[in-house]
């Protein structure tokens, strides 16, 4: 029997842990995710497989986050809290402490660890964790809605093995979490593209945050202003980012997807549609390496279940059907939809499309200049 070339990580126990409702990070967005999946069909076939995730355990975590912080966690978690806890980035707006975080984000953490097993034991080729993405917790503090770093702890997991890994992280957040983890280091490539620190959490990933010491150059981040929209998006992509993958040439990619990018979503600021994700994908699938994409950020839950729905049909090679184009979606304002997932194909720059276009001509400008000549390039 063929081994299947992609696996859909997903458990129903992950519907036990979910943040408080007023909380903007909805953790049903994976189920929902699952379901359209479901009603379409494509979860079918012999080259696919759902595999259920193994959680991590304390000993994993601790790969990456001090004990320190993950006995407050899970005395938080347990209804102790104090000023320890609060120093940690616990009981914020952003990471509010309720009863199943920290069993829910060892669960999740463990799907992208499983994921990245599954590549390494040669069993898929493809690998989506929709309940992953946690880019913005840190070794000893949570932050951004992320309490453990499952891409770090992926990575990890992945280099410890022996490969070279690049993280691609497209959510519209600055993957600081992950970039810090492996500032040092050139076996693991963090690539992020993301709205502009000067306009959004958490404020960092300028052009000029590229590593140190062996890890100078492993770092790329390419700032994106208000109103981005899909054209001059994928000129940053194409320009700045591909050539730096290609030159790095990893055995394996860790993709971030996060839908927060899309047009409308209520925490930030880009003006793009779901066929960027599609064209991204594409373009590093045509690498031909093994894959672990995850989902991310997305405030927009009908958007953000429709565009990972979407990232999970081009892994299984179906998106031609899937992708047709419909009448709805982010261009036109509206959740409403008939036929495929896919957005129509329409400009939005806000009104700021020169002002854009020389932002983002000159971030690339900076990137090709301060990391390209690192890479031979």
């Amino acid at each position: 029997m063929p081994k299947p070339m992609a696996a859909f990580i997903y458990s129903t126990e992950m519907e036990r842990y979910h943040y408080p409702d007023e909380c903007p990070f909805n953790t049903r967005r994976a189920g929902l995710t699952r379901a359209r999946c479901d009603s379409m069909g494509l979860l079918d076939g012999s080259d696919r497989v759902e595999v259920e995730p193994v959680m991590a355990t304390r000993s994993e975590a601790a790969w990456y986050h001090v004990p320190r912080y993950l006995d407050a966690l899970q005395r938080a978690d347990e209804g102790h809290f104090g000023a320890e806890e609060f120093s940690m980035g616990l009981g914020t707006a952003d990471c509010p402490v309720f009863c199943g975080m920290y069993p829910g984000a060892l669960l999740a953490s463990g799907a992208s660890i499983t994921g990245a097993r599954l590549i390494l034991s040669g069993e898929a080729m493809r690998v989506f964790n929709p309940s992953g993405g946690l880019h913005h917790a840190h070794a000893d503090h949570a932050s951004g809605f992320c309490y453990i770093n499952d891409i770090v702890l992926a990575a990890m997991t992945l280099a410890s093995a022996g490969k070279r890994v690049l993280f691609l992280d497209i959510d519209v957040h600055h993957s600081d979490g992950v970039q810090h983890a492996f500032w040092t280091r050139r076996d693991v490539m963090t690539v992020s593209l993301h709205e502009s620190g000067k306009t959004l959490f958490p404020g960092t990933g300028s052009e000029d945050e590229i590593g140190e010491g062996d890890g100078r150059g492993y770092s790329v981040n390419i700032p994106l202003p208000v109103g981005t929209y899909d054209a001059i998006y994928l000129k940053a992509f194409r320009e700045a980012a591909l050539p730096l993958i290609k030159a790095f040439n990893p055995d394996v990619l860790i993709v971030e997807v996060g839908m927060d990018t899309l047009a409308g979503d209520p925490m930030a600021h880009l003006h793009l549609t779901n066929n960027v994700a599609v064209d991204v994908m594409e373009a590093v699938m045509a690498l031909g390496k093994p894959m672990l994409v995850t989902g991310g950020g997305g405030y927009n839950v009908p958007n953000t279940v429709r565009g990972w729905a979407l990232v999970w049909s081009v892994l299984c090679g179906d998106h031609l059907d899937a992708m047709m184009y419909g009448m709805g979606g982010v261009m036109m304002e509206n959740t409403d939809w008939a036929g495929g997932l896919r957005d129509r194909v329409l400009l939005s720059d806000a009104g700021r499309r020169g002002e854009v276009d020389r932002e983002v001509e000159e971030s690339i400008r900076r990137v090709q200049s301060l990391v390209f000549p690192l890479h031979g390039l």
